[in-house]
């Protein structure tokens, strides 16, 4: 849809009614379902955090979104091991009947939701049954009818095409602001009863969805990956510019003290794969230790 960018803000009933109707008919023409937070089929996971949208706007199976999930994020800048990591783990949790979340991003994010694609087609290729497969979830920081990064166009389309969804909670023709990127974290792990994360260098937004899991009482985990050798060079890069930026004024301490490290202390488990994550959540909390050295 066009877009057109303002740099004021002025309230105009008339225009707003306007941008709703052809929202609406774009909604149509496409297909694309809306969920109202009072709805029935709103997610509860998400309806139970304490800013939840007021309206999804759905690409495909919108009920998946009531299914059994797990969310997965980490860095744009993963490394080989966090890459397999992150793909193995959606291919394997897909295969168990469980659902990804996480958010079309580069990085982390995208070959979570390769894994998912990935085993759609390997289970038709060999004639399996592709109805007991989870399917993977897309949470856009764009409108509905965009997809960010424009490099993950064929993917998005994949995941529709295997069954799959994608969810915003911004009408088609929103502009994007950069914001949205915060606010999409809280629903990635709002709606999944954990929170898994591959590789987050200090600053790292995935350590923002990790901090909104937390907030609403829900277990985050790390992957092993996380702690790897190239994981760690470049997770030093990483903070190395962020000390930059902090004695520039650009950075609060805050985002350079936020790193895995600080979760670990607080108890937070590391874990090696998704059959040690379903182990992982089994058990009684505090029976991981991944303080002093103890973290496999």
């Amino acid at each position: 849809m066009e877009r057109k960018l303002s740099k004021t803000v002025i309230w105009d009933g008339k225009k707003n009614l306007e941008f709703a109707r052809k929202a609406f008919q774009f909604c149509k023409a496409y297909g694309i379902k809306c969920l109202l937070h009072e709805d029935r089929n709103y997610p509860e996971l998400l309806r139970q955090i304490s800013d939840p949208p007021y309206m999804l706007f759905c690409r495909g199976d919108e009920s998946l979104l009531t299914g059994c999930s797990v969310s997965l994020v980490g860095t744009r800048r993963l490394s080989p091991e966090g890459k397999k990591a992150a793909r193995e783990f959606s291919y394997a949790a897909v295969t168990d009947g469980t659902n990804v979340v996480s958010g079309l991003a580069n990085g982390a994010d995208g070959f979570a939701h390769q894994g998912a694609v990935d085993a759609f087609f390997d289970y038709e290729e060999k004639g399996l049954d592709t109805a007991s497969l989870g399917k993977t979830i897309a949470v856009l920081p764009s409108s509905i009818d965009e997809v960010i990064p424009y490099s993950h166009k064929r993917l998005a389309t994949q995941i529709l095409q295997t069954g799959g969804l994608l969810v915003s909670e911004y009408e088609p023709g929103r502009d994007m602001e950069k914001w949205h990127y915060v606010a999409r974290n809280r629903i990635i792990a709002g709606l999944s009863p954990a929170t898994v994360v591959v590789e987050a260098p200090a600053g790292s937004g995935s350590l923002i969805t990790a901090d909104f899991a937390l907030e609403m009482g829900r277990d985050v985990m790390f992957h092993k990956a996380t702690f790897g050798e190239l994981a760690k060079k470049i997770a030093d890069t990483s903070n190395a510019e962020l000390e930059r930026q902090h004695a520039d004024g650009k950075v609060s301490r805050y985002k350079i003290e936020n790193r895995p490290e600080k979760f670990l202390e607080a108890g937070a488990p590391v874990i090696s794969d998704y059959k040690d994550y379903l182990k992982c959540l089994a058990e009684a909390p505090g029976t991981r230790n991944p303080v002093q050295g103890q973290l496999f």
